[in-house]
């Protein structure tokens, strides 16, 4: 099975927020987050996919979103080399 890590921010008119998850379907969950079903601190927000990892391993994937959750600066990383792009 294929298990994603994701970073998402809230699209422009919102407050700037990220939040870091893991799934086996980015789509599915990307919707989820959209339609106030995902994690309680999404609810309320419209969100956007700004960077996604894939792993064949569930405990390796879980192990990267702890580890991009702790880290501040590669989150911020990724969020500027988003919005460059875009």
């Amino acid at each position: 099975m294929v298990y994603y890590v994701y970073l998402i921010k809230t699209v422009k008119g919102f407050l700037n927020k990220s939040y870091v998850g893991y799934t086996n379907n980015i789509n599915k969950r990307l919707d989820s987050h959209n339609k106030n079903k995902g994690a309680k601190s999404t609810k309320g927000y419209e969100w956007e996919l700004v960077y996604k990892k894939r792993f064949y391993s569930k405990n390796k994937a879980l192990s990267f979103e702890y580890e991009l959750k702790k880290d501040r600066k590669e989150r911020t990383k990724l969020l500027n080399e988003f919005e460059k792009k875009n």
